[in-house]
């Protein structure tokens, strides 16, 4: 039997967003239950099982199969298994909603949806749909700052409407104007949430309960908590199925990742979704934008590039799939959601990043196509063999998209960054790279990602940013918060004319956080913080 030990350095749960060094304690039940429950995940880890949400199966998977205890391995797809709560050794079930059937055409077929529509006989007016006016955005004729973070998990895990509320309720509570989110669940069993069923050839759009109703109310929640929403439409990678399950089920296993870019039948079925959305939500303002997938690489989580692929093939696809939207939707914007490589490693350095062509991805030759209304990058300096260099290489990477931002003349957001390590060193990464993107005058930034705790238990999140529910902290009470063994912190938005706001803020034990989202969404620059007597 193997030991584990967790060396204490910060509680996982902030409550919003702030800069300060706290020693680490735990000076309540709640947190000793967190602090057990992250020893749960972290012994299950070690002795070889799954955790909750991890992957578990799927074509090629050579990792662990065996769920922690109180999780079963359900699959997704063909490609993609995760461990989920429960006790059955079934890892499929039947929907008990009837999902809107697909009519096709051809033996190998593409598809054409029908599909509920969710807007009132009144649509809300165009005036609330965001613009963009040079390098930055407009919301009603004013500047619209877009700071927040991702969340892809609240339409398609399962969760009630009460704790889809709780999820936007805490990130609204950070001071975030913009959440990034996923609207596609391709499977091809039908289990749990998902978007579109495939059935050999034929993909049927689920407008059911379980299905595209649970995307209708996350929107609504995020509209009634003044969030705007950022929705990528297919995964470059297998999770919630992606770009390989349209390859596969059209045209079989084998074939290069890229074909999804540029084989007709493979095209069609994926405009054919991209339509059931787009046309769903066309008068839907809580929409900021479509991006067009998550990551699109030339190789993908199993399956391999060909040997012509490069960032053409992707820069064509996505000059057809955003005219293609256009046409269909004149209200949104649309972007691709890339991780915004570079096609040159001079000056800085050879590193993939840099080289961006063999990967699929040019962010300059993306950013000149007409209908793509803004680029965005993501930044993982650890996770990309910058873990010696992290500041630096973040910093420049940053500057290096601004510039090319200014000169395209086009909006640029940092859509996902973090740092797989915690504790100060990432604290201090965070404020260099947030004083970069404010100096070279980066359009946005989104963290990886949000999350929050339902009933003692946390939401999936990667790397960075917990926001739990925890009632009767949010409250301006000095007293109250220090009774609660919460942080008070005051914070400064800079002004033009050198005069301040002061914002005050909470936190809840947590050291990593800079106190940026409120000056941020205000176009203010954030000054340093002051720990409150």
């Amino acid at each position: 039997m193997r030991s584990c030990c967790i060396r204490c350095s910060g509680e996982i749960h902030p409550l919003t967003v702030v800069y300060i060094t706290l020693a680490c304690t735990i000076s309540s039940s709640e947190n000793m239950r967190r602090q057990a429950l992250l020893l749960a995940i972290l012994c299950a880890s070690a002795m070889g099982s799954v955790p909750e949400w991890g992957q578990c199966g799927g074509l090629g998977w050579t990792g662990e199969t065996d769920c922690a205890t109180g999780f079963v391995c359900v699959e997704q797809n063909e490609w993609y298994s995760q461990c989920l709560a429960g006790t059955s050794t079934t890892t499929v079930t039947t929907p008990t909603t009837t999902p809107t059937t697909v009519s096709t055409t051809s033996t190998v077929k593409s598809t054409s949806t029908t599909h509920t529509t969710t807007t009132s006989s009144s649509p809300p007016s165009a005036t609330g749909f965001i613009k963009t006016s040079g390098t930055r955005f407009t919301l009603n004729g004013q500047q619209f700052v877009p700071v927040g973070s991702n969340a892809y998990w609240p339409a398609l895990l399962g969760y009630s409407d009460a704790e889809i509320d709780q999820a936007f309720s805490d990130i609204a509570g950070s001071g975030a104007t913009v959440c990034r989110t996923e609207g596609f669940n391709e499977v091809t069993s039908p289990a749990g949430v998902y978007f579109q069923l495939w059935t050999g050839s034929t993909a049927t759009v689920n407008t059911g309960t379980n299905g595209l109703q649970r995307l209708d109310y996350l929107i609504s929640s995020a509209k009634s908590h003044g969030i705007k929403l950022l929705i990528t439409l297919t995964n470059n990678w297998s999770d919630f199925g992606g770009m390989d399950v349209y390859t596969a089920q059209l045209l079989g296993s084998g074939l290069p990742h890229d074909t999804f870019y540029t084989n007709p039948t493979v095209v069609a079925a994926y405009k054919a979704y991209v339509e059931a959305i787009v046309t769903r939500y066309l008068t839907e303002d809580t929409i900021m934008a479509w991006e067009l997938a998550n990551e699109p690489r030339c190789a993908g989580t199993n399956t391999a590039a060909s040997t012509t692929c490069n960032s053409t093939v992707i820069t064509n696809w996505a000059a057809e799939i955003s005219a293609f939207i256009k046409s269909l939707d004149p209200n949104h914007l649309v972007a691709i959601g890339d991780e915004g490589f570079i096609n040159d490693p001079i000056p800085h350095n050879y590193d993939y990043p840099y080289q961006g062509g063999g990967i699929g991805i040019d962010f300059e030759a993306n950013l000149a196509i007409d209908t793509l209304d803004f680029g965005t990058f993501h930044m993982y300096p650890d996770s990309w063999g910058e873990s010696g260099n992290d500041i630096a290489w973040g910093q420049q990477w940053i500057t290096d998209h601004a510039a090319l931002m200014t000169s395209a003349n086009k909006p640029a957001i940092m859509e996902e960054f973090g740092l797989t390590y915690t504790g100060t060193q990432r604290s201090d990464d965070y404020a260099t790279w947030y004083d970069t993107v404010i100096s070279t005058g980066l359009t946005g930034d989104l963290l990886w990602q949000a999350g929050s705790v339902f009933n003692g238990t946390e939401t999936p999140e990667r790397r960075i940013c917990n926001l739990p529910h925890r009632p009767g902290v949010h409250t301006t009470s000095a007293a109250r918060s220090g009774a609660e063994g919460a942080w008070m912190s005051r914070l400064s938005c800079k002004l033009s004319n050198s005069t301040s706001v002061r914002v005050v803020i909470l936190c809840d034990h947590w050291p990593e956080y800079i106190p940026y989202f409120p000056c941020r969404r205000l176009g203010l620059e954030p000054s340093s913080p002051k720990t409150a007597a």
